[in-house]
């Protein structure tokens, strides 16, 4: 567990670093990789919104594709590549919902456009035309007023990938680059490096 919370506050320091970073755009932002029943891997950006020894955390829809692909295959992999650092930390794990609780008290911290989208979008699913999302919108505007709370939807709800492997990459000249990892095997938590 000790190599763990090494790998944790590492990713901490280098995810500190890149909120600071003026160049960096969204330090949150993350690629998802997800591999369904299908077998087709398929790969869509996210928003970090914590992380903890338990794992790391995003929301989105549980009927989108992602959610869909969750449900069939829990395992995942996110890739943080923050350029401007020339760094990197890709993590391997297994997905399981959040506690309703905790999409509650994340949904209610929202914006309420964020709300009334998250009501409107069927996302993934086909949309005839764009006229037929604003016109979603504007009944779960009318349907959920100004000043009241939003409620959840049921289909909407976190996701918290528990890290089973975390790999960290730092360019260096010549294409040598940094590059260690941090394994969970049948033993416990194993750390070595990797060549370029």
């Amino acid at each position: 567990m000790q190599l763990l919370k090494e790998a944790l506050s590492r990713f901490g320091a280098i995810y500190g670093r890149a909120a600071e970073a003026a160049d960096v755009v969204d330090h949150t932002a993350v690629s998802l990789a997800t591999c369904g029943a299908t077998g087709w891997p398929q790969v869509r950006t996210v928003l970090l919104k914590g992380y903890d020894e338990l794992g790391f955390t995003f929301y989105t829809n549980r009927h989108s594709r992602k959610g869909r692909a969750l449900a069939e295959n829990p395992r995942a992999a996110l890739c943080f590549h923050w350029a401007p650092l020339a760094e990197q930390v890709v993590i391997e794990g297994v997905v399981t919902p959040v506690a309703e609780s905790e999409a509650d008290a994340y949904w209610a911290s929202r914006p309420r456009e964020s709300q009334i989208g998250g009501w409107a979008s069927q996302q993934s699913a086909a949309l005839e035309t764009r006229e037929v999302l604003e016109q979603r919108v504007a009944e779960y505007a009318a349907r959920f007023p100004e000043g009241e709370p939003v409620p959840r939807p049921p289909h909407w709800s976190g996701y918290r990938l528990a890290p089973v492997r975390i790999e960290f990459w730092r360019a260096r000249p010549g294409r040598l680059h940094e590059r260690d990892v941090y394994e969970h095997t049948a033993e416990g938590w194993a750390y070595r490096l990797l060549n370029p």
